[in-house]
């Protein structure tokens, strides 16, 4: 609702999925910007420089005040100006370290969203592997002195990435980099990224997960009972764990840096079913076998042998069997027989 939406931003630093985005300015030209002074600093010769990311009004009058009547920012802090501080989001701070900032700092406002950006350090925190990210809620340009008067930061070296592709691809990419040598990064509480945990014991393969999945992680195969995953492409919303009638789901936030990721990989299988009347493959073979063994002979519906089987054919062949059996809950009367011309003559010759 224009009316009442602040444009803080919040909502697109915050979605999994992309699927809201903040365009002013557009995600990709932020990356382009950060990488470009980035860039420019290690050509003119520095290593290690801090960002310090500020919004246009507060952040920028901050600054200003502090070159006026202070010393100004240390050489090697960058400022970086955007819209609104809520967009920059852990897949910004972490295209900032890995495009070669050895630190992020971020000026609040009075009218930042704390929560928010405390939530997006966390995780970004995380997958950068402790590397200074802080938020600066200061009320004096005294204060941003002394916050930035501390010796420049010296971090281990890596080769600078190129972000480009979606926040997630790029949060992906920089987690990468940032970790050279690990493959799982654990993550805190409702972070965007991890694997769906399945507990084989108690899972049927009814597959309501996949039919519930929004992002396609959970997949089903077309050809057999089987649950497949791609841990990429979860957004760890706990749709599928919620909508699981046997509780054998749960979530385990972590970001996984192997190709494995972007793989399909079984979380369950079994043996299908093939009906005893045509040998079409159907269901479970355990959850058929469970399902006959609780209603064969012991449900009114199931108490003879030949309605028992039903409940081991497909689809046409239970319905053939139901059409065709003798106790017919849905059989009418005989219908009668077609009418014809002769039959309209032969009345008329009778009378």
């Amino acid at each position: 609702d224009p009316l009442i939406c602040a444009g803080c931003g919040a909502c697109s630093a915050a979605c999994p999925s992309g699927a809201i985005t903040y365009d002013a300015p557009p995600v990709d030209a932020l990356f382009r910007r950060l990488n470009t002074l980035a860039e420019t600093y290690r050509k003119a010769g520095g290593t290690t420089p801090r960002l310090l990311v500020h919004d246009q009004d507060h952040g920028a009058e901050m600054i200003a005040l502090h070159a006026r009547y202070g010393s100004g920012l240390p050489v090697d802090v960058v400022p970086f100006s955007v819209e609104s501080l809520s967009v920059f989001g852990h897949a910004e701070m972490l295209a900032a370290l890995a495009s070669g900032f050895a630190a992020v700092d971020v000026l609040l406002s009075p009218r930042s969203e704390r929560d928010a950006l405390s939530a997006q350090v966390t995780l970004a925190e995380a997958i950068s592997g402790e590397r200074p990210i802080r938020l600066l809620d200061l009320d004096s340009p005294d204060e941003l002195e002394e916050a930035l008067s501390h010796e420049p930061v010296e971090g281990p070296f890596i080769p600078a990435i190129l972000p480009i592709g979606t926040r997630r691809q790029v949060a992906r990419l920089a987690g990468k980099s940032l970790n050279p040598g690990e493959h799982m990064l654990p993550l805190p509480e409702n972070a965007p990224y991890g694997a769906v945990l399945v507990d084989k014991d108690a899972c049927t393969l009814c597959l309501s997960c996949v039919s519930l999945c929004p992002s396609g992680a959970l997949v089903d195969n077309p050809d057999m009972p089987q649950l497949r995953f791609q841990e990429d492409a979860c957004l760890q919303c706990g749709l599928c764990a919620n909508i699981c009638p046997e509780a054998a789901i749960t979530l385990e936030p972590r970001l996984n840096l192997d190709d494995t990721a972007f793989n399909q990989v079984v979380l369950n299988e079994e043996e299908p079913f093939a009906c005893i009347e045509c040998g079409t493959l159907f269901g479970v073979k355990s959850t058929i076998d469970k399902i006959t063994e609780k209603l064969a002979g012991k449900h009114s519906m199931f108490a003879n042998p030949q309605a028992a089987k039903m409940i081991q054919m497909c689809d046409n062949c239970r319905i053939n069997a139901q059409y065709h059996s003798t106790d017919n809950p849905f059989q009418g009367k005989e219908r009668p027989r077609v009418r014809t011309t002769e039959d309209y003559f032969g009345k008329r010759r009778d009378h």
